[in-house]
């Protein structure tokens, strides 16, 4: 009788990867998804901001409690890396913990019952996935760590500095899985226009692009995460001309007025983000998603204002908020003139307000035109509607389509590209007709 996994993976698509990683070491287990039925329980944590860290505990607590009393809970991931000694002590629940160091070697800590943590980052080079949530698109990590010297980020200080993964690990990677029926792709790192750099190449994703136009069957692609400061011209370009990477541009700019970008230690100012912002929107077909930061230490009610107009003025198609979060190790823990969190609280309902506006801005844009698109499978809204996405979306981040009527009389294909009209907008939710 086989023994049961239940996984849990919290924060960003580099952890999913990670966690998919873990899986393809465990294809013995059988997978459930009751926790308190597992013999063995991983979490995969983040330890990105409290939000996140607190999930990530109380995550543990909940399996903890009614898992079954001969079973295994592991902690893994970045929260574990971040704090390691003091989660080590005072984490009784948890029978193994394990960092950011070891998620190809997750059999033997387990047949070991051994707790570990490797100094060096997990790059991926050659280790089997188990791609969760599609057949047809799988998020690809170019590289850990990150060179940059954010304010408010801490993730240098438990990932370390940059390290790119060599290019044709990734190609074999994507090869491996076009062969298995995978089309799409999603590249992701902390800051990936920086990829390669670390090796004294800087046009890293430009070579990048190229290689991976070269695999016949890769029909779809996406870079997420640029930097402003390491985006360049020639960048945007290259992506533009790419008859495979969608004009598809996630760049989380932070904020837009000078003097707090250079609080921050973006390593950039308003002058260089306008310029990208506009070049990237200039492209056809251009889509842009960015998130701001609000409540930084320093930020005055004028620095939120000029913020809060651009966003709501610029054209992005989505934007993510996020509240400051006070980390230990980042130069912005010691800084004085802390906003309190009750004005962070309100400065972030007001620009979350922005962005839910923005974002039926952008969705209004398309009704009447036609695109590509995916089907998922049923959507969880009605027994008649088919869930689908954009085809240039970024699964589960960028919405839902609806499809609720074809101009074709053969069954359709989940997982399959198909022609549709974008015909009305309703709430949130975009209707579609499938005509080819």
């Amino acid at each position: 009788m086989s023994k049961k996994l239940h996984i849990v993976s919290l924060g960003c698509t580099k952890n999913l990867v990670d966690t998919e990683v873990m899986l393809g070491r465990l294809k013995e287990f059988e997978m459930t998804d009751d926790g308190t039925q597992a013999d063995v329980i991983i979490v995969n944590t983040c330890g990105f901001i409290d939000a996140a860290k607190q999930e990530s505990l109380n995550t543990i607590f909940n399996l903890d409690a009614g898992r079954k009393k001969e079973s295994v809970l592991v902690m893994a991931g970045c929260l574990s890396e971040r704090y390691k000694e003091e989660l080590s002590k005072e984490l009784s629940e948890v029978d193994i913990f394990t960092g950011v160091g070891d998620y190809d070697k997750i059999d033997e800590l387990l047949a070991a019952k051994q707790s570990r943590f490797t100094p060096e980052v997990y790059l991926i080079d050659g280790a089997e996935r188990v791609v969760t949530g599609s057949t047809y698109h799988a998020y690809i990590k170019l590289s850990e760590g990150c060179n940059q010297t954010c304010s408010f980020c801490a993730i240098p200080s438990f990932k370390g500095k940059l390290n790119s993964r060599n290019l044709e690990s990734i190609a074999k990677e994507v090869e491996g899985l076009v062969a298995k029926g995978y089309y799409d792709f999603s590249f992701v790192s902390q800051d990936s226009s920086s990829y390669l750099r670390d090796q004294n190449i800087s046009d890293g994703l430009i070579h990048l692009i190229k290689r991976i136009e070269l695999i016949s069957g890769v029909k779809s692609a996406r870079i997420l995460y640029l930097y402003p400061s390491t985006t360049t011209l020639k960048l945007i370009k290259t992506i533009g001309d790419s008859a495979v990477f969608h004009n598809y541009f996630d760049m989380p700019i932070q904020h837009i007025n000078d003097e707090m970008l250079k609080i921050m230690k973006r390593g950039f100012g308003k002058t260089k983000t306008l310029e990208l912002l506009n070049a990237m929107k200039a492209l056809p077909s251009s889509f842009i998603r960015t998130s701001f930061i609000v409540g930084h230490p320093h930020e005055t009610e004028a620095m939120f204002e000029e913020m809060t107009t651009f966003a709501a003025s610029f054209g992005f198609d989505r934007l993510n908020v996020f509240s400051y979060s006070d980390e230990e190790g980042t130069s912005a823990y010691t800084m004085e003139d802390k906003i309190t969190t009750k004005t962070i609280n309100a400065r972030a309902k007001k620009l979350g307000k922005i962005a839910s506006a923005v974002e039926i801005e952008s969705l209004e844009k398309l009704i009447g035109n036609e695109i590509a698109l995916v089907i998922d499978g049923e959507s969880d809204e009605h027994e008649f509607l088919l869930s689908a996405r954009a085809l240039h979306w970024t699964p589960d981040v960028d919405g839902e389509i609806y499809v609720n009527d074809r101009e074709i009389d053969a069954e359709l294909t989940y997982g399959k590209i198909y022609r549709a009209r974008i015909t009305e907008l309703s709430g949130t939710k975009l209707l579609a007709t499938i005509l080819e």
